[in-house]
């Protein structure tokens, strides 16, 4: 057992919204399994970003405990109805088996400029402890107006903070923070795949109005 990374692209029949850590139907090569699996990008990087659901625009990394299979064997992901029956929703290859590969959730915390005196201003509302500022104090701020800058001190209890900024900010602006966080696959590997049930197309009954009545 390892982590399988597995390049998938949506396939154009699913329309519904395939969310991350749902559990899902493996066709990897000759094994069939079920497993909840995280997405993430697909970039050239050491580190790579979450994705809460299946993107349709562009292929998407599929991460799973799996049996190792050789790269490069065809992957189909199914999804099962409440039925019994199974809708294909992603088609893909085996991408690589590494599990030094980095997955990072990324969080955003959001303050408000409560007072603005030239490049410092106070913020407010993104912690509510003194302690919390202290831990947090190495982390760099933005701003959605592009502003960069650092908290430089905590003012009081209650969770306001000094901060400086490359230039000056507007009040209307938003003092944000990035945290990332790395996450694993869930050890949900499920060799036992009850079959689909076959697909009945249902015949129309005639029309009334078409009958000849004898």
């Amino acid at each position: 057992m390892s982590v399988m990374h597995m390049l998938v692209r949506r396939h154009p029949s699913c329309t519904e919204p395939i969310a991350s850590k749902e559990e899902l139907i493996f066709q990897c090569g000759f094994r069939r399994f079920r497993a909840s699996a995280i997405f993430s990008q697909h970039t050239s990087g050491d580190k790579h970003k979450m994705e809460r659901f299946l993107r349709v625009d562009a292929p998407t990394v599929v991460s799973v405990y799996a049996p190792i299979i050789f790269p490069t064997a065809g992957v189909l992901l199914f999804k099962q109805r409440d039925n019994g029956m199974q809708d294909l929703v992603a088609t893909g290859s085996l991408l690589s088996c590494d599990p030094r590969r980095v997955v990072l959730k990324r969080i955003v915390l959001s303050g408000h400029p409560f007072k603005i005196n030239r490049r410092s201003a106070v913020v407010r509302y993104m912690f509510f402890s003194r302690d919390d500022i202290l831990w947090f104090k190495p982390v760099e701020l933005r701003t959605k107006w592009g502003r960069r800058g650092h908290i430089k001190e905590a003012l009081g209890t209650h969770g306001h903070m000094k901060c400086v900024f490359d230039s000056q900010l507007r009040s209307q602006d938003t003092v944000l923070m990035n945290l990332y966080k790395r996450v694993y696959p869930r050890w949900t590997y499920d060799p036992y795949v009850p079959s689909a049930l076959p697909w009945i197309k249902k015949e129309e009954p005639e029309n009334l109005h078409d009958i000849d009545m004898e």
